[in-house]
């Protein structure tokens, strides 16, 4: 059995059992009973959880309410393609197809140029921090996660055009896609400048990079734009944020729905939520810090490449940390290979901390899929 063959029976087996724990969990009574007031079928059951209320009714109804402009348009479109009968389980179908084991295989292969450690990344990877949202319903985080991974593979054979396409399309799904546009500028400017100490004297790559750069912010932009015609141009009762100099209608209903802003989340009565996040927090952090370490002393090729993956993860963790949810983490955090290659770095360097690791991802994620299925937090 060749490596990607035992990597596609491992992925499909981590799939099954994922399913199987959410179905059989499903059954137990709900802490909220919203799901059992819509009509699904069996399949359905224990997809309808959370923002999927949001994004089925966006894709029926378009943006309806101020608070649905926090959610990108990315998902509602794809689920717009079938009637409501059929979309919680069409949509889990997609989901499940954004399966992104082979493709950190070969992301992992040509940064440490190792089979074995390439394979044991991909392994660690279907033991995600939230398996729900990753691997069974149709959420944002398996299409920004598939996009991301495709363009940064792109990125490993300076495909920029195609990377920049896979960027702008992750940044359909979730707002953070823009802080992708950094591995383009890493690629084409930064990294040629630390590797030859001269900026590039070439005219296109400077325009390259204000194209792709642009390009991936389109999604975001699109948005914002959108919300501004919607609210604003109408002259009758425009919400305040309408007149000022930037007016962005996502931290606008993130701040009024959702209470997101620096230090609004910390609070002693979500210290559970900063305590079940940490685990991925630190293992980040620690990771980000050994690559920017090691990378800025060597000075090679093969460790300014991984350079933009710890600055990246960084700039997200921060902004997670102080100026939203923490618990997001949770869903965002197997969006970053890093997250993986950390887990991979533990199991070489620090057993003792790996098997920690691994231990509370196994306890976590089948806990994670429980309080998913009977519709308690986090998710």
């Amino acid at each position: 059995m060749n490596t990607t063959t035992r990597l596609i029976f491992f992925s499909c087996l981590s799939q099954i059992l994922i399913h199987l724990l959410a179905y059989w969990t499903s059954y137990l009574p709900l802490f909220d009973a919203s799901p059992d007031l819509v009509q699904t079928s069996k399949w359905s059951k224990p997809l309808l959880r959370w923002d999927m209320f949001h994004f089925a009714h966006i894709a029926e109804q378009g943006y309806v309410y101020e608070h649905e402009w926090a959610f990108f348009p990315g998902l509602p479109f794809v689920l717009s393609f079938w009637n409501a009968n059929n979309m919680l389980w069409a949509g889990g179908m997609i989901s499940v197809a954004c399966d992104t084991t082979l493709v950190l295989y070969r992301l992992s292969l040509y940064h440490f140029e190792s089979p074995n450690l390439a394979f044991l990344v991909a392994l660690l990877s279907l033991l995600p921090s939230s398996p729900a949202t990753m691997r069974m319903a149709p959420y944002n985080e398996p299409f920004f996660t598939y996009f991301s991974y495709r363009g940064l593979l792109y990125c490993t054979q300076s495909k920029w055009f195609f990377a920049t396409l896979c960027f702008a399309l992750a940044g359909a799904f979730r707002s953070n896609g823009v802080l992708l546009s950094g591995f383009i500028l890493w690629g084409i400017l930064i990294q040629p400048f630390l590797e030859s100490g001269k900026p590039p004297t070439i005219i296109s790559s400077y325009i390259k990079s204000v194209v792709y750069t642009a390009t991936i912010f389109t999604p975001f932009v699109y948005h914002q734009v959108t919300g501004y015609i919607a609210f604003c141009t109408s002259g009758v009762n425009a919400e305040p944020w309408c007149s000022k100099s930037i007016p962005v209608i996502y931290s606008h209903v993130q701040s009024k729905y959702w209470n997101s802003g620096f230090m609004r989340y910390w609070t002693l009565a979500q210290l559970p939520n900063f305590i079940i996040a940490a685990p991925p927090f630190i293992v980040i952090f620690a990771y980000s810090v050994h690559i920017l370490r090691n990378g800025l002393k060597r000075r090679s090729s093969s460790s300014l490449a991984l350079i933009p993956h710890a600055i990246h993860a960084c700039i997200l963790c921060c902004t997670l940390l102080f100026t939203s949810h923490v618990q997001i983490i949770l869903r965002l955090a197997p969006s970053m290979p890093l997250l993986y290659w950390a887990a991979a770095w533990l199991f070489m360097c620090h057993p003792k901390v790996s098997n920690l690791w691994i231990g509370w991802s196994v306890v976590w994620g089948a806990t994670s899929v429980l309080l998913w299925s009977v519709f308690l937090p986090p998710a």
